[in-house]
C-alpha cells in the first residue's frame, strides 16, 4: 500500500463535500450534476461551442446534446447559430440564467465567506492559485483516464 500524506484524508473529505454540494444544487435546480458543471463553465468562460462543452465535461456528443436540451428547457441557456456559418452552434447563458443557481448557492457562499475570514488576504491568493493548479491536475488525470479507457 502506498504511503499516504497526513492531509490526504482531509483533502478527500473536501472532494466529497464538493461533489455532494454539486449534487444538492443539481437536485434543487431539477438538473443533473453535469448540467450544473456546464452552467459553471458557461458562467466563467462565456459562450462555448457545443464541442468545447463536450470536451470539457468528457461527454459523448449525444450526451452533450441532451444536456443542452435540458438547460434550454429549464431556461438556463440557449443555442446560438453562427452568423457566417449556420452549422456552428454555441451555447450561452440566457439573461438571468444563473439566478436560480446563485440562489441555490447562497448558503455555501455564506459558509465559505466565513471561512475566508480565518485567512490573511495574501493567504487567500495562494489558496486560489492552489485550487487552479489542483483543477489542472484533476483535468489532466480525467483526460488520461478517458483516453486509457477507450
Amino acid at each position: 500500500m502506498a504511503h499516504k500524506h497526513p492531509g490526504e484524508a482531509g483533502f478527500r473529505e473536501f472532494l466529497i463535500a464538493v461533489l455532494l454540494h454539486n449534487e444538492a444544487v443539481a437536485e434543487r435546480l431539477g438538473l443533473q450534476p453535469a448540467d450544473v458543471a456546464a452552467l459553471m463553465l458557461l458562467e466563467t468562460r462565456g459562450p462555448l461551442a457545443v464541442g468545447a462543452i463536450s470536451d470539457e465535461l468528457g461527454l459523448p456528443s449525444a450526451s452533450t446534446t441532451r444536456l443542452i436540451d435540458r438547460l434550454e428547457k429549464a431556461g438556463y441557456a440557449r443555442r446560438v447559430r453562427g452568423e457566417r456559418d449556420r452549422r456552428t452552434v454555441t451555447v450561452e447563458l440566457v439573461e438571468g440564467g444563473m439566478d436560480d443557481y446563485d440562489a441555490a448557492c447562497a448558503s455555501s457562499r455564506r459558509h465559505l465567506e466565513a471561512v475566508s475570514l480565518d485567512y490573511r488576504p495574501e493567504q487567500v491568493g495562494v489558496l486560489l492559485d492552489m485550487f487552479g493548479r489542483v483543477a489542472q491536475g484533476y483535468r489532466a488525470a480525467a483526460k488520461e483516464l478517458r483516453e486509457g479507457a477507450s
